[in-house]
């Protein structure tokens, strides 16, 4: 039996496949329109230019969510699918995986495909795929599998810090006046993702050490002892590892991975901004 853990492009994780291939670990892209182009979110994006392509664009961007054909192609790889999306709140993803598992089983009725609301983004999925992956590696059944990580994300968090708001301004979201002082002022935007799967803005800080120390005391809050923590930078790989240092000088026992953001993440973080989950 064969297995497919599979997110749309909002988890950092790229493709890859276990060495004697029975787990895949499958991705399906968002695209980024920005200006007159499309950049699709796949291991092929250079995610550096899309930012540059971002900065210099004057107009508002949008993304779109993959096709019910991306996540159907990807069903049909396996016996065993699981699929993660980015929270239904922000995104149609969801409703398009919904889709294409019934056409997949209208094809087979037999195949075993989930799909899991996420509830967030980003290296909050990351986490999740991790612990599935475990999982399937210690023989648990499929249905096992998929209520313990139902359960895993009802108990992760995810918290972000932003520099820049250029993409909220453009969008309306945030009065230019607002977003240009405070981005001149060195005011970093922190906030969480809710139970609902909705992303808000809770506190400011003025500096990247503040911001910092503003996620490690969130995290303390939230009641945070130690454990797996993923770290997502966007371009930023220095203070990435800084917020991971001020993390194990509190909590040793705590295994930390930091992977640049793709490209929807950098869509939303924009340069220099981290989400950190937990």
């Amino acid at each position: 039996m064969n297995w497919n853990i599979i997110t749309d492009s909002s988890c950092d994780l790229l493709p890859s496949s276990s060495p004697d291939g029975g787990i895949r670990l499958t991705s399906v892209p968002f695209t980024i329109r920005i200006g007159e182009r499309d950049f699709v979110d796949d291991e092929h994006l250079d995610t550096m230019e899309m930012l540059s392509a971002m900065e210099q664009e004057r107009s508002a961007s949008h993304t779109s969510c993959p096709t019910p054909d991306a996540w159907l192609a990807q069903f049909e790889q396996a016996d065993c699918a699981i699929a993660i999306t980015i929270s239904s709140q922000l995104s149609g993803s969801m409703n398009s995986a919904l889709a294409a598992r019934d056409m997949a089983l209208e094809k087979d009725p037999d195949k075993k495909i989930v799909i899991l609301d996420s509830f967030s983004t980003g290296p909050e999925v990351l986490l999740c795929v991790k612990e599935i992956e475990r999982l399937i590696r210690q023989g648990h059944a499929f249905d096992d599998i998929a209520a313990h990580a139902r359960g895993f994300l009802q108990k992760t968090r995810i918290l972000f810090a932003l520099s820049s708001f250029d993409n909220l301004i453009k969008n309306g979201r945030i009065h230019r006046l607002t977003g240009m002082l405070a981005k001149a002022l060195g005011i970093w935007g922190i906030g969480s993702g809710s139970d609902e799967g909705k992303i808000a803005f809770e506190s400011k800080a003025r500096g990247a050490k503040k911001a910092v120390q503003t996620l490690v005391s969130t995290m303390k809050e939230h009641g945070f002892i130690g454990g797996n923590v993923a770290i997502s930078h966007c371009d930023n790989f220095a203070l990435a590892q800084t917020l991971k240092n001020s993390i194990l000088d509190i909590w040793e026992n705590t295994s930390i991975e930091i992977l640049p953001t793709r490209g929807l993440c950098s869509y939303y973080a924009e340069r220099g901004g981290l989400i950190v989950s937990y």
